[in-house]
């Protein structure tokens, strides 16, 4: 749909796109299409798509999959869209007026690793989002493919010595990678930032994954990045010992014995850790 008849149609039901929502309407085809190419579909398919709005990306996933379940917030959003689907005579979406952070996909029969995520979401949302759908294996899909802010992207598929708790925290469970870049003028109204299109692959264990080895290893890796510009073992050893009881202290030889076991210096930070290096650490923690 072009600018212009995405304003006619906005003016019609009286709706101009809030910023509280995060509404910004993709208008570039250039990139839908590789975010559909990005998300390898078939006729298969189960697609959870987050913030439908007027239905841009809805209607390609509809053309490719088996059932789209578009979930949108916006009460308005909900009726233009319907109305704009009958009229295409689309008959495989299904609309879903609520907020994805309160939706259960098990309420919609989506079994872990049978569906896949796509979605052109609100900026604030992009945290929380990929936080529910990791950290819960009881909802994790295949992959998602995601349009956010392109440093966050970066920061998602960052690599040593450039690491972070967010890299860390969704490397844990996926492969993520950035597809493209796509600039601000590719949405209307216009963000003040760029975007990147990431696909975020769920990925296969070859360790524990009990909520107890997760607790675990989020427990050290929090501890490590405390104080990021500060050497591991220092952070280590205090950030560890505030799971002690009162007054309890952690020995500073203990925890250079640990690093040195598992291959790292105890002068290095932890932005420059692999994820096989916390892993490591979570496994042989005494």
């Amino acid at each position: 749909m072009k600018l212009k008849e995405i304003k006619k149609l906005l003016k019609k039901y009286n709706i101009y796109p809030t910023r509280r929502l995060g509404q910004n309407f993709l208008i570039d085809e250039g990139a839908l299409r590789k975010i559909i190419e990005a998300a390898e579909l078939s006729k298969d398919d189960v697609v959870l798509e987050v913030g439908p709005g007027i239905g841009n990306l809805t209607m390609e996933l509809a053309k490719r999959v088996k059932k789209v379940i578009a979930i949108e917030k916006d009460q308005k959003m909900c009726k233009i869209l319907k109305e704009l689907l009958e009229g295409w005579n689309v008959r495989n979406v299904e609309i879903v007026n609520k907020d994805i952070l309160k939706l259960d996909p098990k309420t919609y029969h989506l079994k872990p690793k049978t569906y896949k995520v796509v979605a052109n979401i609100p900026y604030y949302l992009t945290s929380p989002l990929i936080r529910k759908f990791l950290e819960n294996t009881g909802v994790r899909p295949l992959q998602m493919i995601l349009m956010v802010q392109k440093e966050v992207a970066q920061r998602i598929c960052a690599k040593p010595p450039a690491m972070s708790i967010l890299a860390v925290s969704v490397q844990f469970y996926a492969r993520p990678e950035i597809v493209s870049y796509v600039s601000k003028k590719s949405f209307w109204p216009q963000p003040k930032i760029d975007s990147a299109i990431i696909k975020i692959a769920s990925r296969r264990f070859c360790v524990p994954v009990s909520r107890r080895f997760r607790e675990r290893f989020f427990r050290i890796v929090k501890a490590g990045f405390s104080q990021p510009r500060k050497q591991l073992i220092n952070n280590l050893a205090k950030g560890l010992a505030l799971s002690l009881p009162n007054g309890l202290k952690v020995d500073k030889e203990v925890i250079r014995n640990w690093l040195l076991e598992n291959n790292i210096q105890p002068t290095q930070r932890a932005e420059t850790l692999k994820i096989e290096d916390w892993i490591n650490l979570s496994k042989t923690i005494k």
